[in-house]
């Protein structure tokens, strides 16, 4: 017993000389006594299946699931570098590979069932894909977050600043090519068209979006919500069969504007406005918005009609992309949980969601199956397992398999490979 003793001091004095003792130990106790359970999850590295026609993806960008459970994604073909695609040079330099269509979809055993997308007659197609959502009747909805080549005179962008950044602080009232968000059928019949192409005035423009990043829509209400967006710093929210403007607001349910922010300070007050990127915004069951103010590390949560409920921070001292990109919520009748991408950091967070503490984390820098390179955005399907899809060189979709609940024991979990069968 007295070894046990020694042995548990001294780890204690390790972590401790480390910096990371008495604050976690303390949270792991008080976890572990009180029994705090949380969704555990495995990554499945052998979902999905191989893409036929030598087709890979680019940035992916977005992922959805509907009501057959089957799971959507977007990507940018754009974005692959010219010695990814050497099968679509003429002649073709190589036997691989030719980039997929725009938008993919699986079956929920991964197999592909369908694909379309891109450039049509009667809409514009973003410049860059940003965002997927099917709604409850089955409709596609998409975003861009494209800034287009400049206008005549203004030059090109600064080194870094490609057409598909994913991230930056937008001031002024500049409109870009992106100011649309794209309805279609799921066989990927265009249906409607909310803004216009390089015609923004800015963040109280109800008429056209400005680099919007994703949409929900409401089936109660049946209103489309938009996180607005890369250039905008606002939620808006439209009609969703006609189009029409309903409300908008910025942070806290303030009045958005276009003022510059600057560079993030974590030691600063909280500012009163979004950062660009307005990353996301879901409903829940009991009718509250989860809007990812992605650069400002924090979650902010509003009634429908833009009323500030409360917030929260994670990872507050993050800097470059932020950490809160995307949420989800699982798949019980309460929706307990709420699942948080963080791009930046590599993990999915497990918070609990009346209170928005974080109970836990999973991932880690890397390629390999359950690690991240770009996190970016979360759905979950009707069993309650995850899925997620990377930006940047991720390039990928992949799927964890809801375990059940378990007692919370580690803080960080990384990753969470399956369990060994015997």
């Amino acid at each position: 017993m007295r070894r046990n003793v020694v042995v548990g001091a001294t780890f204690v004095a390790v972590l401790a000389g480390l910096g990371l003792g008495s604050a976690w130990l303390e949270k792991k106790a008080s976890l572990e006594a009180a029994g705090v359970q949380a969704p555990r999850f495995e990554v499945d590295p052998l979902w999905p299946k191989p893409l036929p026609n030598k087709w890979i993806l680019g940035q992916t960008i977005g992922v959805a699931v509907d009501a057959r459970d089957h799971v959507w994604i977007i990507h940018r073909a754009g974005s692959l570098e010219p010695g990814e695609v050497h099968a679509t040079t003429n002649p073709p330099i190589a036997q691989c590979c030719a980039p997929a269509p725009p938008i993919l979809e699986f079956d929920a055993a991964g197999n592909l069932v369908g694909h379309w997308g891109g450039p049509g007659n009667g809409y514009e197609w973003p410049d860059s894909n940003h965002g997927i959502t099917v709604d409850y009747r089955g409709n596609v909805w998409i975003g861009g977050n494209g800034r287009g080549s400049p206008p005549a005179g203004r030059g090109q962008p600064a080194a870094g600043q490609n057409r598909q950044q994913d991230e930056s602080q937008t001031g002024g009232t500049q409109s870009f090519n992106d100011n649309m968000v794209l309805k279609f059928t799921q066989d990927g019949k265009f249906l409607m068209q909310i803004g216009k192409a390089r015609s923004s005035k800015g963040s109280n423009d109800i008429a056209n979006l400005r680099l919007p990043a994703k949409t929900f829509v409401d089936k109660e209400a049946n209103e489309l919500y938009v996180a607005d967006g890369y250039g905008n710093h606002r939620v808006i929210v439209f009609d969703a069969e006609t189009g029409k403007y309903k409300r908008h607001w910025g942070a806290y349910g303030n009045k958005p504007d276009d003022v510059d922010l600057g560079r993030y300070d974590p030691k600063a007050p909280p500012a009163q406005q979004f950062r660009n990127p307005v990353h996301c915004a879901d409903l829940s069951v009991d009718r509250l918005l989860y809007v990812c103010d992605r650069v400002n590390n924090r979650v902010q949560v509003f009634k429908p009609e833009g009323t500030f409920v409360k917030e929260a921070f994670f990872n507050k001292d993050t800097l470059g992309s932020g950490s809160a990109w995307d949420v989800a919520f699982s798949k019980d009748p309460q929706q307990k949980y709420l699942y948080l991408a963080d791009g930046e950091n590599a993990k999915v967070h497990v918070i609990q969601r009346d209170t928005l503490e974080l109970l836990t984390s999973f991932g880690e820098g890397g390629r390999q199956p359950g690690a991240f390179y770009g996190v970016h955005s979360l759905a979950t399907d009707s069993k309650g397992n995850l899925y997620t899809t990377e930006t940047y060189r991720g390039q990928r979709v992949q799927k964890f398999v809801y375990k059940g609940l378990a007692t919370v024991t580690k803080k960080d979990q990384g990753v969470v490979w399956p369990t060994p069968r015997s």
